[in-house]
């Protein structure tokens, strides 16, 4: 499917034939050697169709009509189809059931028993004679019976199973960040894609304009090479930029393959980039003030990776104050009530009890004083997390600062280079008319505006994506900054023609 989608793409991306039929009229009757010595202007009619190859059109500005596929959607339809995240889901609904259980080790414990007996006995008082007594029997020798018995248990005093309590809450509380960070990844990497993917496919329109561009300049240079008026080395350049304007393609094409079946695997769904076109690039808006960077800093307390190693050391040091509480004795509340019911008299009863009972722990083979030192040395090791997580999280802010404000100047200096090569190719075009400039000098001019929208786009890109990760790296990534990309990208795209 992805490579249906591409060839698609390249058919709706190829100028229809009367340009290229006009292209070689004009051509062909400038391409005489009096044509080609005296420098006589180009037809009218070859400028109105290398107009035609240009898919950028600058006076094109405004968000596409169609609007390209929702980036907000996507993620929400990953939140709906990724496996490892319905996973998490389920992890998270189980461990939320640690309170119930912490909970219900204080409350009391309630038990009920019951059973049938049978039993044939030889003894002094079931059978004096066999023994050689001269008596009666006392109680039979064969004889059945009912019992049952409910007993009760409350717990007046354990240290250890109320701090069982804490220790439920911290496992929740890391099982959500776990959810969390696996959100917040899956769109990031469905982000990504989806930037991939617009880049790639504007990058293929451009390239693959572009090599139009170059297959007429090659056409002439051997054109005017077989006339014995051009020279070899001007052909062989204008091939070898051919050439790798056909490899770039190729490479922009693997790209959009690429990125599109990843957003196929996140999400489930193809989204189609196809029918659209890069407008007026002076129309995406950039944030050129990031602010002082230590304020970012001190937002890296919110970074989910930083408050997920933060839970992790919470509930290290809730389990070893639960360890802890093995030191401690245990009072508990018991009451019990049976009934018996014996065919043997004796044997027969109804009984109430209650009682206080405390349990203290003297020695159990230093099981527990390492138990508690172990908890002590996972308590510290995952403290040592905490603090790598924040180096990370200060690091990550940096490194997409900088990234921000490079892409910026960048940006900045790419469009003004894009629009002076606007005009130099409006001069080259002009000059062509006027028969100071060939054909060639303008396909260059337009060979390099390419270039420089390619090398637009492929830094917006970045611009984009260092925004969303700085966003996730102070816990700040949200709808809002994916509806802000979305515009960004609408702006600077315009239906196909």
């Amino acid at each position: 499917m992805p490579r249906k989608g591409l060839a698609l793409y390249r058919r709706r991306q190829r100028p229809a034939w009367w340009v290229v039929g006009a292209l070689a009229l004009a051509l062909g009757s400038a391409g005489s050697p009096l044509a080609l010595a005296e420098d006589v202007p180009a037809d009218p009619r070859a400028l109105e169709a290398l107009e035609a190859l240009d898919e950028v059109a600058p006076e094109a500005s405004g968000p596409a009509a169609a609007g390209l596929p929702s980036l907000p959607g996507l993620v929400r339809r990953a939140f709906e189809h990724d496996a490892q995240l319905s996973r998490q889901r389920f992890e998270l609904e189980a461990t939320r059931e640690e309170r119930p259980m912490a909970r219900s080790q204080l409350l009391p414990q309630v038990t009920a028993s019951g059973g049938y007996l049978w039993q044939d006995s030889t003894n002094v008082q079931t059978d004096p004679e066999g023994f050689g007594l001269d008596q009666p029997s006392q109680r039979p020798g064969e004889f059945d019976e009912t019992f049952w018995r409910l007993s009760v248990q409350q717990p007046l005093f354990s240290l250890e199973r109320w701090r069982g309590m804490e220790r439920a809450a911290a496992q929740i509380g890391q099982s959500e960040l776990d959810l969390a960070l696996l959100e917040q990844d899956l769109s990031l990497q469905v982000s990504e894609a989806y930037v991939n993917a617009y880049l790639a496919s504007r990058t293929l329109g451009l390239l693959e304009t572009q090599q139009q561009a170059l297959e007429l300049q090659v056409r002439q240079a051997r054109r005017a090479y077989d006339l014995g008026v051009g020279d070899r080395i001007n052909l062989l350049e204008a091939q070898s930029r051919f050439d790798q304007a056909m490899a770039d393609a190729v490479q922009a094409e693997n790209q959009l393959d690429d990125a599109l079946s990843e957003l196929e695997r996140l999400t489930g769904e193809f989204p189609d980039f196809l029918g659209f076109a890069l407008g007026d690039l002076s129309e995406a808006a950039l944030q050129r003030d990031w602010g002082d960077e230590s304020a970012w800093l001190k937002r890296t307390a919110r970074n989910l990776h930083v408050l997920h190693a933060e839970a992790e050391r919470q509930v290290a040091a809730s389990d070893t104050r639960v360890r802890r509480g093995g030191f401690y004795p245990e009072v508990n509340l018991n009451l019990s009530y049976s009934d018996r019911d014996s065919d043997d008299q004796l044997r027969t009863s109804e009984d109430y009890t209650a009682s206080v009972e405390v349990t203290m722990p003297l020695y159990r083979g230093g099981y527990t004083a390492a138990s508690v030192r172990q908890g002590e040395l996972r308590t510290r090791a995952s403290q040592e997390g905490v603090e790598h997580q924040r180096n990370l999280a200060a690091q990550e802010v940096r490194r997409r600062l900088r990234g921000l404000n490079g892409s910026v100047r960048r940006l900045e200096a790419l469009q003004q280079a894009i629009e002076s090569s606007q005009l130099f190719l409006s001069a080259a075009e002009r000059g062509e008319q006027l028969g100071l400039r060939d054909l060639v000098d303008v396909l260059d001019a337009r060979a390099s505006l390419y270039d420089q929208r390619i090398q637009y786009v492929e830094t917006l890109g970045r611009y984009l994506l260092d925004r969303l990760a700085l966003q996730a790296a102070v816990g700040a990534l949200g709808d809002d900054d994916l509806e802000a990309t979305m515009d960004l990208l609408d702006r600077i795209t315009r239906p196909a023609n």
